[in-house]
């Protein structure tokens, strides 16, 4: 029997560091998991990681994305005003996010019925790949479940402190290269975008 696509509404934020550590976050305020917070990390060797707060979120994502290592334990995000704060297990990740550019103000501006509409998202996939390289609107990881992409609105990361294992990672920097969890990347300037994210489960 067919299983209907679910939705993940929230926030994701792609930052890079002089390091070499490329982290993905994702705030999810509603979602048939319930409000939880995960985060991907990709190493400048190429080892990527999901850091998952209990095993059944774990196994939803890990199914939909790929990964070399899986973490299980407490991800915790906080936000206070313009600032972020992320615990990951060995991930420490503040930032701050700034206005949003012409980018965001065209998202904002397209009504959110069209904007998560699949149909809709099928259509501008290929012009959401000149506009933002990297970024897709549809499309599977390899595991076999399509995916959906709806962005809402778009700030841009104008500082950020990360560390690893107390490590600190360096400056803030573009997300390059891509990160390769899925089928495309982040935008590679620093960001954080209001998302609605369409998975068929298959």
């Amino acid at each position: 029997m067919p299983v209907d696509p679910v939705r993940f509404e929230g926030w994701i934020a792609g930052l890079g560091t002089s390091a070499g550590l490329r982290v993905v976050v994702g705030r999810w305020e509603h979602s048939p998991l319930g409000a939880f917070t995960d985060v991907m990390v990709e190493h400048r060797g190429g080892h990527r990681m999901l850091l998952a707060p209990d095993p059944g979120i774990a196994e939803f994502v890990a199914a939909t994305y790929r990964f070399d290592e899986v973490l299980l334990g407490l991800v915790d995000s906080a936000v206070c005003g313009t600032c972020w704060r992320v615990t990951a297990g060995p991930l420490r990740c503040t930032f701050r996010i700034g206005r949003r550019g012409p980018l965001g103000l065209l998202l904002r501006a397209v009504p959110r019925r069209l904007a998560t509409d699949r149909r809709w998202l099928t259509v501008v996939d290929p012009i959401a790949r000149v506009v933002v390289p990297g970024v897709r609107t549809r499309g599977t990881a390899g595991g076999g479940r399509r995916e959906w992409y709806a962005a809402l609105d778009l700030h841009r990361i104008t500082e950020a402190q990360v560390s690893w294992d107390d490590r600190d990672c360096g400056s803030l920097t573009r997300v390059h290269p891509p990160v390769r969890f899925g089928f495309g990347s982040t935008p590679a300037r620093p960001s954080l975008a209001r998302m609605v994210t369409i998975v068929d489960p298959g």
